[in-house]
This record gives structure tokens, C-alpha cells and sequence, in this order.
């Protein structure tokens, strides 16, 4: 379909063009390249300068983020990166599970409409970048791009940027493909199965059951809430929808975020603050952790939950803490995300 060629009808002078394929770009947060100073400051530099992060007016952020932060932050960001680095491959758990995520969902997609389509992924920060992606598939004689932001929830901090940086590597493309953007699947009953099919499959080993589930999501200021942003609203249908498909009731799961940063208020309340109380105030000395807003393990679940989160947890008396790994390229989920994708092709490819 897209072997290089001559357009319908054009001179026989004119320039040879790949033409006809279907692309689809997967695109997740992104990674510093290692754990040094110097990669992390990069990195750094790139998320924490995103307006769709942090929205403060560039003039009184910049100075504090360029002669404060980043001389001290990129040191304890790289030492939280080194505790859960892929040595083997020299990468962060997020790089090898995205990258296995795609090569998972490109056999699922080949197998049924064969080489009509090209899947890839990108990070919004760091490599490999959305631009270089887009202009990859452009070049392979991609014609229509179908962009997958791999967040179940919308966020302006997540899945908005993304859909920026997608929208400006388009503007740099003399012929355009024709593009799709896929929408938040937070309450996807073939996601919503899964993720409760990953809880059950975690309770089953325990000789015994949690006292509660805590559905852990990433935070954001609590003003964006009120300027309209609805991810708090996608994070309780959430958490509703799993409950519901799990049979439990009320006391049984609670909704946390996590990841404050900054001095305003965010959303409430806070992971690391409710575990605690719940093992000091509420006796509940048994609980379990998952985090449905992450497509794939990163440094918010592996570090964050699982070692800064659980230390909260067993500093207030708690006892046994289980993380629920995230659905990363389970086979479930790898058919729940292909499945989402070729309902996107609808119309491009039958």
C-alpha cells in the first residue's frame, strides 16, 4: 500500500511518494535518558516548563524553577530514578513497558488489517520525542495518523499536552496527514473489567484480604477542577465503575491522589497522608494499592507508592501493603487498548 510511487494521474516527472498507510502513534509521558544530573535537569527542564503543568506566568516561575529547582531537584529525582532503573537495558521501567505495549499491540494489529498500518510510540518529554515519531511516519507514506495519549483520564496536564505537542509536530508537515485524536476510555467497560480482573487476580494469593482498596490517581491543584478540567470527575466514575464490577460497597475502596507539588491546595485527599490515617485512626492494618490513571508502571507507582507511600502506611502502624502492579502489557489490557484502537480505524480501515 505504500510502497513508494507515482500519485493517480501525475506527469511522469513527477516525484516518487510513499503513500497509504495508516499510522498509529501511542504517546505516554516520557522519561529522562539516565539518572545523572544532567539528563534529569533536561528533563526537568522540559516537564516542569510545560504551561499545561505548572501555569504560573513564565516570568515569576522561570527564575525560580531555572536558579532554585533545578539545581537541587534533578539530584533526589535522580536518586528515586536509580532505585527502580532497568540496569539491563540501561532505560526506566516506563520506556521498556511502553515499547513492549507497542510491539504487543502491532502484532494485535497486524493480524487483522496486515501492513496497512504502522504503529509506534512517543514521550510528550524526553525521547523518543513526538516530533521525530510524526515525521518517521510521514516518511514511511503514513497518510492518516490515529494519536493514542495512553491516559484512561483526561487531564490539560496529561492528556491535553500530548494532543498539543501532536498538534504542533503536525504544523511542521508540508502535506498533513489526516488525524484522529482517541479519547479518554475511563469508563470502558472492557477497561473497567480488566482493571477489576487485575485486583481479583492480586487478592487471590493473600491468605488475607485487605481491609480496604486504596485507588490511588495523580493528583492536580484543586483550582484546575474549578477552572473545568474534569479528571476528578473521571477519577470517581472510576473508582464507582470498579466497585460496581467487583460487587463490593462502600467501605470496601476509596479514592486518594498523590504526587502534591507546590504550595496550593490540590485534590484531597492526599495518598500518603490517607494510608496513614487509615492504619492509625481506623484501625485498618491491611490495605491494598492500585493506581488506574497510569497505562504502564513508572516512578509515581514503583517509587512513589511503593516505597514512599507504603513507608507512610507502615510508619502509622500499618502491616501489610500490597501494590497492585499497573495493567502495563498484560495481555488484558493489550487487547482492551487494540480493541479501543480499531474502533478509532472505524471508516479508515475495516
Amino acid at each position: 500500500m505504500s510502497d513508494a510511487g507515482l500519485p493517480e494521474h501525475a506527469p511522469g516527472d513527477h516525484p516518487a511518494i510513499k503513500h497509504g498507510k495508516t499510522g498509529v502513534l501511542l504517546a505516554n509521558l516520557g522519561t529522562p535518558d539516565g539518572t545523572d544530573y544532567w539528563s534529569m535537569r533536561r528533563y526537568l527542564n522540559e516537564f516542569l516548563s510545560d504551561q499545561r503543568v505548572i501555569d504560573y506566568p513564565r516570568w515569576k516561575w522561570q527564575p525560580l524553577l531555572q536558579l532554585i529547582i533545578l539545581s537541587k531537584r534533578p539530584f533526589s529525582s535522580g536518586a528515586a530514578y536509580k532505585s527502580i532503573w532497568n540496569e539491563e537495558k540501561n532505560e526506566s521501567p516506563l520506556m521498556t513497558i511502553t515499547r513492549d505495549q507497542t510491539a504487543k499491540m502491532a502484532d494485535n494489529l497486524h493480524q487483522r488489517y496486515g501492513d496497512q498500518v504502522m504503529v509506534d510510540f512517543c514521550m510528550r518529554y524526553g525521547n523518543p520525542s513526538t516530533k521525530s515519531k510524526v515525521r518517521q511516519m510521514v516518511e514511511a507514506g503514513c497518510t492518516r495518523l490515529l494519536f493514542f495519549p495512553l491516559y484512561p483520564h483526561y487531564a490539560g496536564a496529561t492528556s491535553a499536552t500530548a494532543n498539543d505537542q501532536f498538534f504542533r509536530a503536525l504544523m511542521e508537515e508540508t502535506w498533513q496527514p489526516t488525524s484522529r485524536i482517541v479519547e479518554p476510555y475511563f469508563d470502558d467497560p472492557q477497561y473497567i473489567d480488566t482493571l477489576a480482573r487485575s485486583v481479583e487476580d492480586a487478592y487471590a494469593p493473600l491468605t488475607q484480604r485487605p481491609n480496604i482498596l486504596v485507588v490511588s490517581y495523580h493528583g492536580m491543584p484543586q483550582r484546575y477542577l474549578s477552572q473545568g478540567d474534569p479528571y476528578h470527575c473521571q477519577c470517581q466514575k472510576t473508582t464507582r465503575l470498579l466497585k460496581e464490577r467487583l460487587g463490593w460497597d462502600d467501605t470496601q475502596i476509596t479514592t486518594t491522589f498523590q504526587s502534591v507539588f507546590g504550595p496550593e491546595e490540590w485534590l484531597k485527599p492526599y495518598t500518603v497522608e490517607e494510608v496513614a490515617r487509615l492504619a492509625r485512626e481506623d484501625g485498618k492494618k491491611n490495605i491494598a494499592v492500585i493506581a488506574p490513571a497510569f497505562s504502564a508502571d513508572c516512578i509515581e507507582t514503583l517509587e512513589e507508592i511503593n516505597e514512599e507511600i507504603r513507608e507512610s502506611f507502615e510508619a502509622a502502624g500499618g502491616r501489610d501493603f500490597t501494590y497492585i502492579p499497573c495493567l502495563n502489557d498484560g495481555e488484558a489490557h493489550i487487547a482492551t487498548l487494540s480493541s479501543i484502537v480499531e474502533r478509532n480505524l472505524q471508516g479508515w480501515l475495516e
